[in-house]
């Protein structure tokens, strides 16, 4: 069959398919209301769930300066019936993650992480006031155990997330905050990470461009925790929305066969 053949074929399906599909929806809707679902009901399904990702796109910073992401229209609806892009992505650009394989020879890649870990408890350590005086801070052994004196012990499986108000800069060259030498934004201190491997916690998150802050040149954080077989989230949106113990994250993972990591949708419900 010739291509444009193929392509009228799928024009005319989509059509047949959209008007049946409206006419089921309207007569969906329509029984949905007769049944008289309880307006509370419908609520509970939408409250306390925070989107913490950025929206992904080609300018969206980057660790390295260049776009990340470059988008292609391969089909568009108005001559092929259907749209269809053709996507080229850094695997760690936006909101994404960082398997073990990233900073190992033979750590577990991204579709080798287990399914149990990618639902899991959220600790927020915020040291978002101590960034705001200095970009270089880190998040430090005390801030843990600060956090572990007010909330008790490191859930197991958690994920431990350092929140310094970064997210906020995402839309600008703050977020990268280069001075034509180094990055200047916070991130985990070695210890820090060296301590977390203690405790029960399955993976760690910055609201910041790397695990590592902004000046690290030997990524000590990153080399720290992932080798271990634990996982790291960087670029993760909207903490604020969010308090210091009691979330539980999905964490959406790219099952990428081999991949160091990939972009990742992740909710939070309170």
């Amino acid at each position: 069959m010739c291509d444009i053949c193929v392509m009228n074929a799928v024009k005319d399906r989509m059509l047949s398919r959209r008007s049946f599909f409206r006419t089921a929806g309207l007569a969906g809707a329509g029984a949905a209301l007769a049944g008289g679902l309880p307006s509370q009901t419908r609520a509970a399904a939408h409250s306390g769930m925070t989107d913490l990702t950025h929206t992904l796109s080609p300018d969206f910073p980057t660790f390295f300066g260049e776009p990340g992401v470059s988008t292609e229209q391969v089909y568009n609806f108005g001559e092929h019936g259907f749209n269809l892009q053709r996507h080229t992505v850094n695997e760690h650009t936006g909101t994404h993650i960082d398997a073990p394989l990233h900073f190992s020879a033979d750590g577990a890649s991204v579709d080798e992480i287990d399914i149990a870990t990618l639902i899991c408890p959220l600790v927020k350590i915020d040291i978002a006031a101590r960034a705001a005086e200095d970009a270089d801070t880190t998040l430090t052994p005390d801030d843990i155990q600060a956090w572990i004196d007010a909330n008790g012990e490191i859930p197991d499986n958690a994920c431990v997330a350092l929140y310094s108000g970064w997210g906020e800069k995402a839309e600008g060259e703050g977020f990268r905050n280069f001075d034509g030498e180094a990055m200047h934004f916070p991130g985990f201190h070695v210890e820090a990470a060296q301590m977390l491997l203690e405790t029960g916690a399955a993976s760690i998150a910055s609201d910041t461009l790397s695990l590592d802050p902004g000046t690290s040149a030997d990524f000590a954080a990153h080399y720290a925790w992932l080798p271990q077989g634990r996982f790291g989230i960087e670029c993760i949106a909207n903490l604020d929305q969010l308090p210091a113990s009691g979330a539980t994250v999905f964490i959406g993972a790219p099952k990428m066969r081999g991949g160091t990591g990939g972009p990742a949708r992740i909710i939070a419900m309170v």
